[in-house]
Parts: structure tokens; C-alpha cells; sequence
């Protein structure tokens, strides 16, 4: 099973000018912990709300007064299309990531989240297992 046929292709996604707050609010609204920073569809950044609360409250910065390029995190751990849905869970543990950007040709075109790893009755096992050592802080 590859990436492309489990992954959400509604992929919501911020300008690096964005205001925190807004991008905040995104989260709220869409319900998720992460968003991809983008500038028209290529991927610059990705924003955790961990990476709101570390790198803008937790310092004594205003919120109100950054964007999301202010605090994404530019090291972005990506898979594609093609790439095997074993392999991705693989890579999620190993980066301690919940949720993958998919990039095809350098464009974002969709997201793999944990969860949708676990949806596939052929995965269950091991999203729990990725599940249980991205929660443990275990590195393979």
C-alpha cells in the first residue's frame, strides 16, 4: 500500500506571514496539532501547536506579534506519493512525528497522519507500535 492511496488530500496550510494567533486558531477550528507554511503550494515550514506553546509563550514573546515564520520549524520530514506506507510509519517513529506532509515534485498535495495509518486494518499494529514510541521518546 503506498502513501497516496490512505493520505487526506485536503491539505490546509498557512503563508509564512500568517499571524499566530490566526494559525492558532486554524488548529482550533480544524481540529488538528500541526499546519504546513506554504508559500503557494511549496512547503517552507511546518507549525506544531508544541512549537507555540515552546517557542513563542513559553519565551515571553507576544504572541500577537509573530507569524508563523517566526516560529515554524524549517527541518520538515516529508515523504511522497509513492513512498510505502510501512516505510512512512517507519519514519514517523523514528522522527517522532505524527503527521507527514506529502510532497510530489517539491508540491504539497496532501498530509499522512498517524491516524490514517491506523484507519488501514493492515497497519493497526504497527501505528500502535509507531504511536507507543513516538509517545515513549523511543529512537530506533
Amino acid at each position: 500500500m503506498k502513501v497516496r492511496d490512505i493520505m487526506t488530500n485536503q491539505v490546509v496550510w498557512v503563508a509564512p506571514n500568517t499571524p499566530l494567533v490566526e494559525v492558532a486558531k486554524l488548529m482550533q477550528r480544524e481540529d488538528i496539532g500541526s499546519v504546513p507554511v506554504c508559500e503557494q503550494d511549496r512547503i517552507k515550514g511546518i507549525i506544531t501547536d508544541r512549537d507555540i506553546v515552546v517557542r513563542a509563550i513559553a519565551t515571553g514573546k507576544n504572541p500577537n506579534s509573530l507569524s508563523a515564520s517566526d516560529i515554524m520549524s524549517t527541518k520538515v520530514v516529508s515523504v511522497n506519493s509513492e513512498t510505502d506506507a510501512h516505510e512512512a510509519t517507519d519514519i514517523m517513529a523514528k522522527e517522532q512525528i505524527r503527521r507527514l506532509p506529502v510532497l510530489d515534485s517539491g508540491k504539497l498535495i496532501g498530509i499522512l497522519a498517524l491516524g490514517d495509518l491506523a484507519v488501514e486494518q493492515i497497519h493497526i499494529n504497527e501505528a500502535g507500535e509507531a504511536l507507543s514510541d513516538i509517545s515513549q521518546g523511543v529512537h530506533h
